[in-house]
């Protein structure tokens, strides 16, 4: 009778850790692909990459962020510890080490506006660099040749600063660089305004101006690209931007703030009238107080004049003229008494140079040169004669051992057409072609007979 099987448990399906890791990527990702989470930013960090790497938590949990380059560079804000933030973006998992994490696509804090954070967190790094410090504000020219105007080609901001400049100072230079200034590109237009009118060197003062508007209308001039042309700007720059109630980085960077483009264009000059007013009264205080200066100087001479001083002045010429002539005197006596001296000096140098036969000290040397040089040509003849000898003994030996030589006493070297010395009759057949080497000359033969 067959036995039954009575095994009823079920059959194990075995996963590896990566199996399992991918079905719960997969069941995350399609559960949670666009989801909005609030939390609180810790531990911050951003990569060399670019990349940003962050966790969100509240009272009772924590979830790990990552935020890509491409993301993070449209970002305007920084994220830090301590931010309330609210993210958008996609749940999956970092199969590397198990944990599931948020990939987020937007951010923006909670309950305070994107602008207005990247605002102050942008405000709070320049001060602490200190752009904004009074020391570093570069003064206004009293009375500019030409003024440099940065601002919309249209619009009634452009039209108002011209009239009341017109008006304050009629022939003032002004030279005008058409921008945008809002939306895209409209920073980098005004950064190079800057470093455009710098460059030339073609104006004295700046104006950077525009109409009011909401926050983002303005936010070109709360870029830090503009905010450190500004700072770096030779030329003072003054900021009129938006009403008096608006404020931007650009506002607190510049040389001077103006409430409004119209009170800038009336702050960058004086009007002229006021100015040729001063100047004539300048020129009439000026006038009076030299007028006063040569009334005291003319009286202080008369005083001069009559001073006993100058009653005995000729008395003290006379007395410094003989104090003079005495110094002359003992300046000649001193200067002979010197020269008495270098001469007595020099006549002791004379006597013991005589002394001193210097003609016999070079016949000396002369002799023992001659006898140096006898020496030495004698011992070169020696040794090129030994030398000489040598080689001739040399020669010798080698004419004996030449082969030509031998040659010339009758006997011959023979070889082979491939020029092999033959020594043995056997090396070659009869018929075959041989050279023969003779004292003179070289002959061809064909071998007829052989013995071996």
């Amino acid at each position: 009778m067959d036995q039954i099987d009575l095994n009823l448990a079920p059959e194990r399906k075995v996963l590896s850790v990566s199996e399992l890791s991918q079905t719960i990527k997969q069941l995350l990702e399609r559960k949670f692909p666009d989801v909005w989470v609030e939390g609180e930013v810790s531990n911050f960090r951003p990569a060399p990459s670019g990349h940003l790497y962050f966790t969100l938590k509240d009272e009772s949990a924590q979830l790990k962020a990552v935020c890509f380059r491409n993301t993070a560079r449209y970002l305007r804000f920084r994220p830090q510890d301590g931010l309330a933030v609210i993210v958008r973006g996609r749940v999956g998992v970092y199969e590397a080490r198990g944990e599931y994490q948020i990939y987020v696509e937007h951010i923006e804090p909670a309950g305070l506006g994107a602008f207005q954070l990247a605002f102050e967190q942008l405000k709070a790094r320049l001060a602490q660099e200190g752009l904004f410090d009074p020391d570093r504000k570069k003064p206004l020219p009293m009375l500019p040749r030409t003024v440099g105007m940065i601002t919309s080609p249209r619009g009634a901001v452009l039209r108002d600063m011209l009239r009341i400049l017109g008006r304050r100072f009629p022939n003032m230079g002004v030279l005008i660089y058409p921008v945008r200034v809002q939306g895209e590109g409209s920073a980098k237009e005004i950064v190079e305004a800057i470093q455009y009118f710098n460059q030339a060197r073609s104006a004295d003062v700046l104006l950077v101006a525009r109409g009011g508007g909401s926050m983002e209308d303005l936010w070109s001039f709360n870029e830090e690209g503009v905010a450190r042309a500004i700072a770096t700007s030779r030329i003072p720059v003054i900021s009129a931007i938006g009403h008096e109630t608006d404020f931007t980085i650009a506002d607190f960077v510049a040389d001077l703030r103006a409430p409004t483009p119209s009170a800038a264009a009336e702050l960058v000059v004086r009007p002229k009238r006021e100015l040729a007013e001063e100047i004539r009264n300048l020129t009439r205080r000026l006038r009076q107080l030299l007028q006063m200066v040569i009334q005291d100087a003319r009286q202080h001479l008369t005083e001069l004049r009559l001073h006993r001083v100058f009653q005995t002045l000729g008395a003290r010429i006379t007395e410094r003229s003989q104090q003079v002539d005495e110094n002359v005197g003992l300046m000649a006596l001193y200067l002979r008494r010197k020269v008495q001296r270098a001469r007595e000096v020099w006549l002791l140098r004379a006597a013991r140079v005589r002394h001193f036969d210097f003609r016999q000290f070079l016949e000396l040397r002369h002799l023992r040169l001659v006898r140096t040089v006898s020496h030495a040509i004698t011992l070169f003849n020696r040794t090129l004669a030994s030398r000489r000898n040598r080689l001739i003994n040399l020669g010798s030996v080698l004419g004996e051992r030449n082969p030509l030589e031998i040659l010339k006493r009758g006997y011959s070297i023979t070889h082979d057409t491939s020029g092999r010395i033959l020594r043995d009759a056997g090396e070659v057949e009869t018929g075959s072609e041989i050279r023969v080497r003779l004292a003179r000359g070289r002959l061809g033969a064909t071998v007829s007979e052989k013995e071996t």
